[in-house]
């Protein structure tokens, strides 16, 4: 009964900023002066999504890129012109991912410390000129050592793009609104299997111009796009919102006022320590959540590294493989964009994830079995359009649910990708070519890690709403929009007392992050319809 009273208290008082009863006269003032109006607040959304989605989704499509473009070289000569053998091509694909899984969360870091437009912009500068030289060296290399070499660099410099950027986002952008904008990012991924596949049954016909093979010129002309769109990064890449000179400062203190409320204690940008570094190494939650970013990201790397291998296995010309491959991440390009849509729309997470997983099953299970290649290959588009949609769900799961202050957050994220890229070294060993053209091993181990990826999720929803329903019962049930936890709120003495945080520092209370009190994990999406709230519960 108590516990009921006082949820009905929560449900009368204000959606946003603290219980302003609670609160200082001037304070409360100054909250009420900093809610934006519904037109202000989509003008600023508007703004804020031009400057930062498109040339983030331009940088990752790039990324990506130059990532699986070995698997397209592949079949233009490259094993046979630099006279590979055995799993020499599998230990070059590999190589890049060892660099890469190192300096992602030390790059993290370093970004939190020094701005997203000095870090970014250094390791772009770096990554462009490196390109340049890499992609001329992988266009003029002679022998494998100088493939691996090359590889290992190319890693090394595009570790800080992808942790850092979805960060990025993450600071920049609501609950609710986050997935559909990282859909739109990482769509950059299965947008460069579409066009990298075009590209490259275009380039390769290059073959014997200027004494290079086909799979030369792939290497160096990618490598020249990717230079001339590197150009305009310290211009186009934004700070963190408490520093960007995208908005006024009127604007900033509204923007920061809006993410308090709905991100709480999770978006506070404390000064760096150790302990906020040491919390995301020791939470439990951090090693689990990247091991579900390991078993959604090893399907997916599988596909984009040997789709063609694998369609040219069915019977098709490696013309027509490369070609070909494009079709499955076209469509998963579109569906990628619309499940972040309609998650963000509906704000839910997991669901989608079991769903999606589920027909990356399906997928991988056809491909296992004794069918025509016609059915094989609508096989690839059911896995494509099931593994792709999962990745930027499940960042905005973990970055929404979980972890904070930012330092804790950004250590985490590089930990979580890290894990997750760990699938492409595994990918990069269970497809050799001696497998073809069922590659069984290949198809058995991303469906294990697909029907792993599920029981993971259920575990971690089942965790959550269980840990929300404990602290509903002990503390109450806080206001649906988050705002009981926000920074301002922290120094409240009716907040402390009613969270029970009497006697802790405001700076104490802001690095409880997600284990704040009153922090509440997204487990419902609910619909109101005339007078009467229906709630729908979800495993999230």
């Amino acid at each position: 009964m108590e516990t009921t009273e006082k949820s009905s208290q929560h449900d009368a008082r204000p959606l946003q900023g603290c219980d302003e009863g609670s609160l200082h006269g001037q304070e409360a003032q100054h909250n009420l002066e900093l809610k934006m109006s519904p037109v202000e607040e989509k003008r600023l959304l508007r703004r804020i999504d031009l400057w930062i989605v498109p040339y983030s989704s331009l940088l990752y499509l790039l990324s990506f890129l130059d990532r699986v473009n070995i698997g397209q070289a592949r079949l233009a000569g490259l094993e046979k012109d630099l006279n590979l053998h055995g799993n020499q091509y599998d230990i070059a694909l590999m190589i890049f991912f060892v660099s890469y899984i190192a300096f992602e969360l030390p790059s993290n870091l370093v970004l939190k410390t020094f701005k997203p437009s000095r870090w970014i912009c250094f390791i772009m500068v770096c990554w462009a000129s490196l390109q340049m030289r890499v992609r001329r060296s992988m266009g003029l290399v002679k022998n494998a050592k100088e493939l691996y070499a090359t590889r290992f660099l190319l890693g090394m410099f595009e570790a800080g793009l992808f942790p850092g950027l979805n960060f990025l986002f993450s600071t920049w952008y609501s609950r609710k609104e986050l997935n559909v904008r990282i859909a739109i990012f990482f769509a950059g991924a299965t947008l460069a299997g579409a066009f990298g596949g075009l590209l490259a049954f275009g380039i390769r016909h290059m073959a014997g111009v200027g004494g290079k093979g086909g799979w030369a010129w792939i290497f160096i002309l990618e490598g020249l796009l990717t230079l001339i769109c590197a150009l305009p990064a310290p211009w186009l890449v934004q700070d963190f919102p408490h520093y960007s000179k995208l908005l006024t400062p009127t604007e900033k203190a509204k923007w920061l006022h809006r993410l308090n409320v709905s991100q709480g204690v999770t978006n506070a940008p404390l000064p760096f320590t150790t302990k906020q570094v040491w919390r995301a190494l020791t939470d439990w939650k951090t090693y689990i959540y990247s091991l579900m970013s390991l078993s959604i990201a090893q399907p997916f790397y599988s596909l984009s590294l040997f789709a063609p291998s694998i369609i040219a296995a069915l019977g098709f010309t490696n013309a027509a493989a490369s070609a070909l491959s494009a079709a499955p991440y076209a469509l998963g390009t579109v569906v990628i964009i619309t499940m972040g849509a309609v998650s963000d729309r509906l704000s839910i997470r997991s669901p989608f994830i079991t769903i999606m997983m589920l027909l990356s099953v399906i997928g991988y299970t056809i491909l296992l079995c004794d069918v025509s290649p016609t059915v094989k290959f609508v096989a690839i588009f059911i896995t494509v359009i099931g593994a792709g949609p999962c990745t930027p769900v499940a960042i905005t799961l973990v970055v929404s649910n979980y972890f904070g202050p930012m330092y804790t957050r950004a250590a985490v994220m590089g930990i979580y990708f890290s894990c997750g890229n760990c699938g492409g070294i595994i990918a990069s060993n269970v497809y050799p070519i001696g497998d073809a053209p069922k590659y069984i091993r290949g198809h058995a181990t991303a469906l294990g890690f697909s029907c792993l990826a599920i029981v993971l999720n259920a575990f971690m929803g089942f965790y959550n709403k269980q840990e929300n329903a404990r602290r509903d019962r002990i503390y109450g049930v806080p206001n649906p929009d988050g705002s009981d936890c926000s920074p301002v709120c922290a120094d409240d003495p009716v907040q402390m007392k009613k969270w029970g945080l009497e006697g802790m520092s405001k700076q104490e209370i802001i690095e409880l992050g997600d284990q704040h009190p009153a922090f509440r994990y997204d487990i419902c999406c609910s619909i109101r319809r005339n007078t009467y709230s229906i709630y729908i519960r979800y495993m999230v």
